[in-house]
């Protein structure tokens, strides 16, 4: 048994007067009727100038420690023990007194190997117990010898062994409640089950909508729901709005509509994004021209659903993507995240905003270009605070980083307005 234990255990449970010399051997230290060391052997706690305490120095100390540091010096002095150190006397004590488990100054205890003795000869026992019979070899006595051949003398011996701390006290921690650790657990079952759940009685559940949140709209004084506060006396002075406004789109056969943010692209055919193409860039990362792709799209759709996949669980985030701006209700407008500009000012035309500088400032913009054309194509696009995102005419590869740059852009952007609580 480790001997920096034992005079724990025995300080711990204030019984460090049952502690005394053995009578007799005073360099022997007897711990009740259990354990017996000698009195200068090294414990496990390492001092922080180098070495080991004795045990001798230890029980001093504990015996001691009420006294002031000065004074206890003296006192180790003269009985010409070992002394405990400035810096190592709390910690010390604070283990010895069992406020701490451990500490780094313990050292691991090293047992030391034991051979165990294993006769040759497996008759070799019950040799010697004839031997020692009356020499003539009694029946009693070779009955004894047969009976013992048969035992397992080192299992006798464990049978015979005390155990101090079977498997489980050895889990055992002192002072410790875990409760809370299993209130978390079945918190976070019931959770999960709540949320299962739920998924089961709404079936649009998986699709995430970013902007579904209360107050969504407020910068244009508009309600999710499909009122409105500020702009109401403004839609009498621009009939295309407020036409608008009283139809509304009909872009739900999807099972998404409201609070689902909306992408503009632009409506004009001689442009590197719009209807025919958008999809496939943005959730795909493959880029065609509108000519290619307009043969498997007679019909130019009014709204175009964008799938986006993103995270370790693969949750979708759901956009709409529309390409007709006077269409919009102020209800539509409230949920337009993005646009992807011409660089021509009649794009905007009819916009609910006063100019360019109020419009991207509430939307993101973008600017697609292909990496050779001349600077003077973006000119006025570089003049507005919109994103600039360049392709290339034929290495196709690289379209997927062109379409995740666009994406990582949307996401710091809705990240920002939503920290900002403008919805």
């Amino acid at each position: 048994m480790d001997p920096l234990t034992v005079l724990r255990d025995y300080t711990t449970r204030g019984e460090l007067e049952k502690i005394s010399r053995l009578p007799g051997s005073p360099d022997e230290f007897l711990f009740g009727d259990e354990y017996r060391f000698p009195c200068t052997l090294e414990t496990a706690y390492r001092a922080k100038q180098g070495g080991l305490y004795t045990l001798e120095s230890l029980l001093f100390f504990l015996n001691n420690s009420h006294l002031k540091h000065t004074d206890y010096l003296q006192q180790a002095r003269v009985h010409r023990l070992q002394i405990v150190s400035l810096p190592d006397r709390k910690p010390l004590l604070d283990y010895l007194q069992g406020k701490i488990n451990s500490t780094d100054a313990i050292q691991p205890v090293l047992k030391p190997a034991i051979e165990e003795y294993r006769p040759e000869d497996p008759g070799l026992f019950n040799k010697r117990l004839r031997e020692e019979t009356d020499g003539k070899g009694s029946p009693e006595n070779q009955i004894n010898a047969d009976n013992h051949a048969g035992i397992d003398w080192i299992e006798l011996i464990r049978v015979l062994e005390k155990p101090l701390k079977d498997r489980e006290a050895l889990l055992e921690c002192r002072n410790k409640n875990f409760q809370h650790v299993i209130a978390m657990a079945n918190k976070r079952d019931e959770e999960r089950k709540v949320s299962e759940q739920e998924n089961l009685q709404t079936p649009n559940k998986g699709i995430k909508r970013p902007f579904e949140e209360k107050g969504f709209g407020k910068d244009l004084g508009i309600d999710i729901g499909g009122k409105y506060s500020k702009q109401k006396d403004g839609l009498k002075g621009n009939p295309r709005l407020s036409s608008a406004f009283n139809a509304g789109i009909k872009c739900n056969s999807s099972g998404v509509g409201e609070g689902v943010p909306i992408i503009l692209v632009p409506s004009a055919f001689q442009t590197l994004l719009n209807m025919y193409n958008v999809k496939e860039f943005l959730e795909d990362g493959v880029y065609h021209t509108p000519d290619a792709k307009v043969k498997d799209m007679p019909k130019k759709p009014d709204c175009i659903t964008i799938q986006r996949k993103s995270g370790r669980d693969r949750t979708g985030f759901t956009f709409e993507v529309r390409d007709k701006p006077s269409a919009l209700s102020l209800s539509d407008w409230s949920r337009v995240i993005a646009v992807f500009v011409l660089g021509k000012e009649w794009q905007f035309k009819d916009w609910p905003f006063k100019d360019h500088a109020e419009i991207f400032n509430k939307i993101l913009g973008f600017y697609i270009r292909f990496e050779d054309d001349s600077v003077e194509s973006a000119k006025s696009a570089r003049q507005w605070n919109v994103k600039i995102v360049s392709i290339s005419k034929h290495k196709r590869h690289q379209d997927k980083a062109a379409a995740i740059e666009i994406w990582e852009k949307l996401d710091e952007y809705m990240r920002a307005r939503r920290s900002n609580s403008t919805f």
